[in-house]
C-alpha cells in the first residue's frame, strides 16, 4: 500500500468518522452529555494506562532482576503508550480500541501474533527463550563470567 495513501487515511479519515459517530451520538443524547462522557473516558482511560503502565515497569524491574531479556514487557509499554494516545483523542472508536488495548490478554496476543508475522518469533515457541540450535550442531557451552578467590590460601 502506498504510504502516502496511509498516511492520508489516518490522518483524516479517521477524524472524520470519529466526528460522524460523534455527532450521531450527540443527537441522540445531546451535545453536553456527549461531551461530559468523552471527557469520562479520557479521564478513566488515562488512569487505568498509568496504572498498567507501572504494572509492566514492575514486571520490566523483575525480568531484569532475574537476568533476563524483558522484550515482551518492553513492547506491552508501547503499547500501553499507544493505547493512552488513542484514549486521550475524542471519539468512540479511538476510545473503544484504546481500551481494548489495556486488557492485557488481548493486548499480549496481539504482540505476539505481530512477532509471529513479522517472522521475530516461532510458532510454538515461548517468546524469551533461545532458539535451538541447527540439526547436527551442538549447542554452545554457557559461560558464565565471575572472580573467584580460594579461602585456604589466605593466610589467617
Amino acid at each position: 500500500m502506498n504510504p502516502l495513501l496511509l498516511f492520508l487515511l489516518l490522518f483524516a479519515g479517521i477524524p472524520l468518522v470519529e466526528l460522524y459517530f460523534l455527532i450521531q451520538v450527540g443527537s441522540e443524547i445531546g451535545a453536553i452529555p456527549t461531551i461530559a462522557l468523552t471527557v469520562f473516558t479520557a479521564v478513566l482511560g488515562g488512569m487505568l494506562v498509568r496504572l498498567q503502565g507501572l504494572s509492566t515497569a514492575m514486571r520490566v524491574r523483575e525480568a531484569m532482576d532475574r537476568g533476563e531479556m524483558p522484550a515482551i514487557e518492553m513492547l506491552e509499554g508501547a503499547v500501553l503508550l499507544l493505547a493512552g494516545f488513542m484514549l486521550l483523542l475524542p471519539g468512540f472508536i479511538t476510545d473503544a480500541l484504546g481500551f481494548l488495548l489495556l486488557v492485557p490478554p488481548v493486548r499480549r496476543a496481539l504482540l505476539l501474533l505481530f512477532l509471529r508475522r513479522s517472522g521475530v518469533l516461532q510458532k510454538g515457541r515461548a517468546p524469551g527463550h533461545p532458539s535451538p540450535p541447527p540439526p547436527g550442531q551442538r549447542p554452545s557451552p554457557r559461560v558464565i563470567e565471575g572472580e573467584y578467590r580460594r579461602e585456604d590460601d589466605e593466610a589467617p
